[in-house]
């Protein structure tokens, strides 16, 4: 009985000091309901922000315009969803690739609509430098949409900035390169 106490202590602490390394979330609502939150951390060389999605609502990935280009060929689009743009207001400077969570395709091609994105939680993570400013701010602008409803995005967060080990436990290989 004291082993499985301790075995459970010793998870919830797991659990709390690994939640620990998230900056605070930066909540946006419709009314009362969570459309999206924001959490960032440096993960190593890594600067990785998660998204998450309240009940019935989608974000759009960071290459969301440039997909739709492509699918598009020259053609005008009835919409386009506008794309996840996140930028180092201070602090951090992006250093390669973003690399975003795989989106899936919420498209409508017989409307000229094309869009990707993720409805639960999606993750972006760019390799990054310290500019030395502490901590670091982030810009965030994008969409957030339900069946009906379109919000957009328009948020800061903010998060310490400690000198980046060389490791990771960002597994890069679940991550895709944005285009």
């Amino acid at each position: 009985m004291i082993r499985h106490r301790f075995l459970l202590s010793a998870l919830l602490l797991a659990a709390v000091t690994h939640a620990a390394d998230w900056s605070q979330p930066v909540e946006v609502r419709h009314d009362d309901n969570l459309s999206i939150s924001y959490q960032a951390r440096l993960d190593g060389p890594y600067l990785v922000v998660r998204a998450t999605l309240g009940s019935g609502w989608h974000t759009f990935s960071l290459d969301n315009q440039k997909r739709a280009e492509e699918k598009l060929a020259g053609q005008p689009a009835l919409s386009v969803d506008q794309p996840t743009v996140i930028k180092p207001a201070e602090g951090l400077a992006i250093e390669g690739l973003w690399y975003q969570t795989p989106p899936k395709d919420f498209s409508r091609p017989q409307l000229r609509w094309f869009s990707w994105g993720f409805d639960r939680e999606a993750i972006f993570a760019a390799k990054v430098r310290s500019t030395g400013a502490t901590p670091a701010h982030l810009a965030i602008r994008g969409q957030a949409c339900t069946e009906t409803i379109c919000k957009n995005i328009d948020v800061s967060l903010s998060l310490p900035v400690a000198k980046p080990s060389p490791t990771a436990e960002l597994n890069l290989k679940d991550l895709i390169p944005a285009r």
